[in-house]
């Protein structure tokens, strides 16, 4: 039977194209970690390639059915959806901890309500966010939903309000399934009332804890070890944590 530590939780913000989680040990800080699913682009990439089979011609037509079953484009999202959350129930036993979801099926509902594009309505709805919770609900593990209205928009160290995020690129050295590749990181980052600059979905993710800890919503102390010792580590949905990709948080470059 699991047996969790109330004081300890596993924070899970879903975002397009990667899902961050934030550990608290103690109710601190301990550690992010940050699974880069791209489901976002993968759709993007789908949606395109089913225009070209489909295109002048019907989706009825017995070719272009076949055509379109030959992308397997279902079972692709939900092999990485249920490796995320094989993870995500790997870090909950490993930490003894509860784990916090934003609710993701509430913000994609109002998410896509605003999206002005139908390309970018088709893009919401098909993260399989919706997924991810119900795979993670059927885990043994304790799982609960929080509210994540404004956790990207409020500082997570004073509750002020964030103002802008700045656009930034890194690339990072990824193993690979059979080598050694550079990946482009997209990242938006905030200078924070404590000097730490930080990406926006970490903030997100650290405030979904937060609001899981504290009734108020006052923020927690970083561990122990000094924010410096906190730090990003990038996951390959396939192969797990990769030890060359480590970002630090608490550095001007993130």
């Amino acid at each position: 039977m699991f047996s969790y530590n109330p004081n300890n939780i596993i924070a899970v913000d879903v975002n397009e194209n990667n899902v961050t989680l934030a550990v608290f040990k103690n109710r601190a800080l301990y550690e992010v970690y940050r699974v880069e699913t791209s489901l976002g682009k993968m759709v993007i990439a789908y949606s395109e390639r089913r225009r070209r089979i489909a295109e002048g011609r019907s989706t009825k037509d017995r070719g272009v059915r076949r055509a379109l079953r030959r992308l397997r484009e279902r079972k692709r999202k939900t092999d990485i959806i249920y490796k995320v959350a094989r993870f995500i129930e790997e870090l909950a036993y490993i930490n003894s901890a509860v784990v916090v979801v934003g609710n993701v099926r509430k913000g994609k509902r109002r998410l896509a309500g605003k999206a002005g594009s139908g390309s970018l309505r088709h893009r919401i709805h098909q993260w399989s966010v919706s997924k991810l919770v119900e795979v993670l609900d059927n885990k043994p593990i304790y799982v609960v939903e929080v509210s994540e209205a404004y956790s990207s928009s409020r500082d997570p160290f004073s509750g002020g309000p964030i103002e802008n995020y700045t656009p930034s690129v890194i690339r990072v050295v990824v193993r690979g399934a059979r080598r050694v590749k550079v990946a482009k990181i997209t990242l938006r980052l905030a200078r924070l009332s404590n000097g730490l600059t930080l990406d926006r979905d970490v903030v997100g993710t650290v405030n979904i804890g937060l609001k899981h800890l504290s009734t108020d919503g006052s923020p927690v102390a970083l561990g122990s070890t000094g924010s410096h010792e906190v730090r990003v580590k990038l996951v390959n949905p396939h192969r797990g944590p990769t030890p060359p990709a480590v970002l630090l948080i608490g550095f001007n470059y993130f």
